[in-house]
């Protein structure tokens, strides 16, 4: 019997393992790359019959400070395809770097954290995701807001008595899927 895609993706997540073959040396921390992903899916291209695909997009806006990238990792074969995206802003005022790095820097950002996504990559113990780089935090800046956490869990508990979605985007920053799934609640 013919293994369908959702089946091979769950075959895949399970299956798939990528080394953290980079270095940072100013934070001391191992880290993995899109680059270390997509050279770890080769190998399941043939096993499981299918390929990957990232596709991104800039995305700009009058209420965005700043331009976006969105960007689309996808699982295809002949009968179907799946997706997971990712988005990350574009600091085109980063100091120390030439326009086409601060794309780059973002475009590779973005492919990680997208095929990430799809393949259920669980990088909350890494160290790129937690540095601060020596830095303290500034005071005004807030935290994301990311979903199946205490906070996350909070807010939806907040909307669910009536609070306020504007209260909440407020203290936090947030990705596009967890403001859908809390407008969602009110």
């Amino acid at each position: 019997m013919e293994l369908t895609l959702n089946q091979k993706l769950s075959l895949i997540q399970k299956e798939f393992k990528a080394s953290k073959s980079k270095f940072n040396s100013f934070g001391k921390y191992n880290f993995r790359s899109a680059e270390d992903i997509l050279e770890a899916l080769k190998p399941f291209n043939e096993k499981y019959k299918v390929n990957f695909t990232i596709t991104e997009q800039i995305e700009e806006s009058q209420f965005l400070q700043f331009p976006m990238l969105r960007s689309t990792a996808s699982i295809n074969d002949d009968l179907d395809s799946i997706s997971a995206t990712a988005i990350v802003g574009i600091d085109l005022e980063q100091k120390g770097m030439q326009m086409p790095q601060k794309f780059g820097s973002a475009s590779s950002y973005a492919k990680k954290y997208a095929l990430g996504n799809l393949l259920l990559i669980d990088d909350t113990q890494d160290s790129d995701a937690v540095n601060k780089h020596d830095k303290e935090p500034v005071a005004d800046e807030k935290k994301f807001l990311n979903k199946n956490t205490p906070e996350f869990n909070k807010a939806i508990e907040y909307l669910k008595n009536g609070g306020n979605f504007e209260a909440i985007q407020t203290k936090y920053k947030m990705q596009e899927a967890v403001r859908a799934e809390l407008l969602k609640v009110k």
